[in-house]
């Protein structure tokens, strides 16, 4: 467990920060992109969350991922190599398929999509929509930190990946509870 008794450390004023393996980079470093990232989509998370009220299911699968974020950003800052003189936190591949599992159970009750869906109906459904870029983004930066040549656990960008989708058709599970997904009129205002 973490224990943090001092919030501010001063540490970060000049403009750098550790790694969980201790090594000082700079707070712009891709790494600190990745998991910054992934925080951000933590926070959008707990906003949703404000609004998932009679989507226990939901919320249930949405506190889950948030802890799991939290496993995935230690994951993110701990680099591969050197290999940590401890056991790491990283993302395995069962976590990537109960995502899939998940995502299958919410979407056999759906119809299927014959436009886009624009962001919208239902409160829970506008926040998963904006969950779903921000993790689309935090991708972006976990694929950049791989392709700079820095080694990524491959789970965890699967991860982020199977995550853009359960969050995608989370959106529109919430909607299916009284509000309509919002369709795409390619044209519409010509």
């Amino acid at each position: 467990m973490v224990t943090l008794n001092k919030i501010y450390t001063r540490t970060g004023d000049g403009g750098k920060t550790r790694l969980a393996s201790g090594a000082p980079v700079s707070k712009t470093d891709l790494r600190v992109e990745a998991y910054g990232t992934v925080d951000e989509l933590n926070a959008v998370l707990g906003v949703a969350r404000l609004n998932s009220g009679q989507n226990d299911r939901i919320d249930a699968m949405l506190g889950r991922i948030q802890n799991e974020l939290f496993d995935l950003g230690a994951d993110l800052a701990t680099p591969l190599e050197p290999a940590p003189k401890w056991e790491a936190l990283r993302i395995i591949a069962s976590q990537v398929e109960r995502l899939e599992s998940e995502i299958d159970w919410m979407n056999e009750s759906l119809k299927p999509l014959d436009s886009f869906i624009l962001s919208g109906g239902s409160p829970l459904s506008a926040h998963l929509h904006l969950a779903r870029t921000v993790c689309r983004r935090a991708e972006r930066d976990a694929i950049r930190l791989m392709e700079s040549g820095e080694p990524v656990n491959a789970d965890a960008v699967r991860y982020l990946n199977r995550l853009s989708d359960h969050l995608f058709v989370a959106a529109r599970r919430a909607n299916a509870n009284g509000a309509a997904d919002i369709l795409w009129k390619p044209g519409a205002t010509r």
